[in-house]
């Protein structure tokens, strides 16, 4: 196994009910309200287990609309949706922008699967319908803080195979309005997951 640190990345959440600009959270006020959270997402926001996700470094946008999706039942979990129960929109801006100002810690990826998902990645696959992926989220993973496109990289391999499965199976359509991301993990294969998944893990 070895890190992956190219200029790419993958699409994993295109579109989604996006967070309102009508407040800013506050980091230093948010650290105090995860305390809860990091039971399974780490102290720093990097969790050590491959079904939780990393929130270290997303954007804050993008988490404070996710947290929003889970509390309407628009984005399903019953973890979650039980966390989220008795938090206010202003909870959700300030833990939104603790995670996002941690940094993100890349794991890796698995060498003999970089090749394919770089080229998935990078140009899609025009005859099979899948767009390139790094249109919405960025050379490097990073995604697109103003659009509320998440970061991508530096995510867990299992987590990221998981979405993008429930995309596929329509899990997510809550999620994805236009259907941006169903439309495009609708013809990925269960390798081309595994590959992408793992590509996603290592870059950074």
């Amino acid at each position: 196994m070895t890190r992956v640190s190219l200029v790419l990345a993958l699409g994993l959440v295109c579109n989604f009910a996006v967070a309102s600009d009508a407040g800013q959270g506050n980091a230093a006020t948010g650290q105090a309200k995860a305390a809860v959270c990091s039971a399974c997402h780490g102290a720093d926001g990097n969790s050590s287990n491959a079904e939780w996700p990393n929130l270290a470094g997303q954007h804050a946008r993008y988490l404070e609309a996710q947290l929003l999706a889970f509390k309407s039942g628009a984005r399903k979990n019953p973890i979650m949706q039980g966390q989220v129960a008795a938090l206010s929109a202003q909870d959700m801006r300030d833990l939104a922008a603790f995670y996002a100002q941690k940094p993100a810690k890349p794991g890796v990826a698995n060498p003999a699967l970089v090749a394919a998902a770089e080229k998935l990645y990078r140009g899609g696959r025009a005859d099979a319908g899948i767009a390139a992926c790094g249109a919405c989220h960025g050379p490097q993973g990073l995604g697109n803080a103003g659009a509320a496109y998440p970061r991508v990289s530096a995510q867990h391999a299992t987590y990221s195979a998981q979405q993008l499965k429930s995309f596929r199976s329509g899990e997510r359509a809550g999620t994805d309005a236009a259907k941006m991301m169903s439309n495009v993990a609708a013809n990925l294969s269960d390798a081309d997951i595994e590959a992408l998944a793992s590509y996603l893990s290592g870059l950074h």
